[in-house]
């Protein structure tokens, strides 16, 4: 063998390795991706375990708020059935903007405020609501770490090559960013 094959062969051994490098640091990412998601799906599951007992003992005490008891519910029920990130990131806003009209209105009823089992499931709410936040934070920071080696060049055409997708990243929707709306 003289010397321009041995660079050859060091060279092309030297790409392959980093392909296989590139690959398995995006394989790695979009695991990490996964599973942050999952662990939004964790406590989103949390949250739909607690919405009905909120909504009983609310029902109780504020028997002039069906409608908004109503809304919960169906905001619960449409999230439980959101598809793919986009559509369960919508679905998810919308029954924070009712939970968080539910928690404004619970003001009028002193009653309801002071009953142990409310207070108890405000709690717990608001404990999965901030663990949700959390999750979100760390599935978007994967994501996002994903979405950059994908597109960063050389590693975007290992990433093309192999069929690695960009995947999404859960925002808060316009409902989200509103104050919460109380009427009297």
């Amino acid at each position: 063998m003289d010397i321009l094959t041995i660079i050859i062969l060091v060279v092309l051994a030297g790409l392959v390795f980093w392909v296989i490098g590139v690959f398995n640091s995006l394989v790695v990412l979009k695991n990490r991706a996964k599973e942050a998601w999952s662990d939004i799906d964790v406590q989103l599951k949390r949250r739909y375990d607690l919405i009905p007992n909120l909504v009983e003992t609310v029902k109780g005490y504020a028997t002039h708020e069906r409608e908004l008891l109503e809304k919960v519910t169906e905001a619960r029920a449409s999230a439980m059935g959101a598809k793919g990130t986009h559509d369960k990131a919508e679905a998810e806003n919308m029954l924070s903007s009712t939970l968080k009209s539910l928690f404004a209105v619970s003001e009028n009823y002193p009653d309801l405020k002071a009953s142990t089992n409310f207070l108890e499931l405000q709690r717990e709410l608001s404990d999965t609501e901030n663990k949700i936040q959390a999750s979100r934070r760390f599935y978007n920071t994967n994501v996002r770490d994903l979405n950059i080696k994908i597109e960063v060049f050389p590693a975007n055409l290992v990433a093309n090559m192999m069929g690695f997708k960009q995947m999404e990243l859960f925002e808060a929707g316009e409902q989200e960013k509103e104050p919460v709306k109380v009427k009297f």
